[in-house]
Formats: structure tokens, C-alpha cells, sequence
């Protein structure tokens, strides 16, 4: 493995809750109450396609996408996952390329990057509001392989998220993906849609790999 691409919310940094709450006042404001489970049931990193699941029709989308933008403090208050900073610090450290393709806004996502120190340890990045097909759509992720130098080596590298589209992702693009568990997905779900491996957190399956590695010899 000579690289590690990262999806951000609920794989590096605890917004999952941010996103739930601007969510389930939008959807409430358009007269569709919903729960936690309705949410984990119709989730996609594309928000426009949640919102269609939720039954919303395509002339309000927009609308309400910009509701949400305004309702989400996960940019401001959002805290990264236990260990996920000198995780990453430690891949850095071992020598792989490290990145991050998410479905967030660029306006959104670099400001938490600076926020949290971590821009400089995730050079290649790939927002969602970037020109590339939603997630599961690999271009995204392929472009990010490519700003690493690594087009068609795509055998070497991972992709970690906790989302079931992460996952699918990374498969469409043949990667490996990582499967970080979150109340998005089961460990049977998430390999179901393609994960190789399933951790508890980035840190957990960073301790893994670099444990590995040195016994191998490779770091």
C-alpha cells in the first residue's frame, strides 16, 4: 500500500450529529418529520439524492439545500474522532501519500482542515462540490489518486470511510476500502458494499496497519 484516502464526515471528524440535526430541521420545516433511522436508512454523501428519497421534488431541492447550508454548525463546532489526528501524523510519518475525497463543500471542509492543523498531512483533496460524479462514482476518488502520482496503481491504495457509497467508491475505483464503523452502517453492510476490512476508528486501523507493516519489515 503506498497510499490513504480519507472520506472527512464520520471518518475523520465527528459531524455526523451536525448533519443529522440541520437535516431533521429542514425536513421539518417542510412538513417531513423524520428520525434517525429514517436518515441511516435513506443516507447518501449526495444530499440531493437523500433528498429525493425523502420524497422532496426536484423544484425544491435546491431550496432546501441551501436551508441546510445555513442550519449546519458541523464547520464550526465539529470535533475530530478520538486519534484520528496522530493517525494520520503516523501514516505521514511511515510514508504514505495521505488525502481526502469527501462529499463536503470545499467552503465547508477546508476551514475544519485549518482549524484542526490538518492540511498540510492531507494534500491531494477532493470536495463535492467539485466537477465529479457523486459518490459512488469514482471519479472523484481516481482524480485524487491521480494528483498523488499514482494513476493505475489503484491496487495500492486504500479508501477509508463509514459510509456504504465510501465503500462502493472505492470498489468502482479498485481500491481497498476501509470500513470505519458509525451508526451509518453495520460491519455485514459495510462489507456487503465492499469493504476488505472493518475497524472500530481511523486510529484503530491505523495501529493495525503500521503494527503489521513493522513486522513485515516494511516500515
Amino acid at each position: 500500500m503506498r497510499a490513504v484516502l480519507f472520506d472527512w464526515d464520520g471518518t475523520l471528524v465527528d459531524t455526523l450529529p451536525f448533519m443529522f440535526a440541520a437535516t431533521e430541521i429542514v425536513m421539518a420545516e417542510y412538513g417531513v418529520p423524520i428520525t434517525w433511522a429514517d436518515y441511516r436508512r435513506f443516507f447518501s454523501p449526495d444530499w440531493r439524492l437523500l433528498y429525493r428519497r425523502f420524497g422532496l421534488p426536484e423544484r425544491d431541492i435546491e431550496s432546501v439545500g441551501s436551508r441546510w447550508w445555513a442550519l449546519y454548525r458541523g464547520r464550526d463546532e465539529a470535533v475530530l474522532l478520538p486519534g484520528a489526528a496522530e493517525a494520520l501524523r503516523r501514516l505521514a510519518g511511515a510514508g504514505f501519500a495521505l488525502g481526502v475525497v469527501t462529499a463536503g463543500r470545499r467552503d465547508s471542509v477546508e476551514p475544519q482542515l485549518a482549524r484542526h492543523g490538518l492540511a498540510e498531512l492531507l494534500p491531494a483533496r477532493v470536495y463535492g462540490d467539485d466537477p465529479f460524479e457523486p459518490k459512488p462514482g469514482p471519479g472523484g476518488l481516481r482524480h485524487a489518486i491521480g494528483a498523488l502520482g499514482l494513476t493505475g496503481r489503484t491496487a495500492e491504495i486504500a479508501y477509508v470511510g463509514d459510509a456504504l457509497d465510501d465503500m462502493r467508491m472505492a470498489l468502482a475505483a479498485g481500491a481497498r476500502g476501509i470500513g470505519i464503523r458509525s451508526d451509518l452502517a453495520t460491519d455485514d453492510e459495510l462489507r456487503a458494499a465492499g469493504a476488505s476490512e472493518v475497524a472500530d476508528s481511523v486510529a484503530a486501523w491505523v495501529e493495525i496497519l503500521l503494527g503489521s507493516a513493522s513486522r513485515d519489515g516494511r516500515v
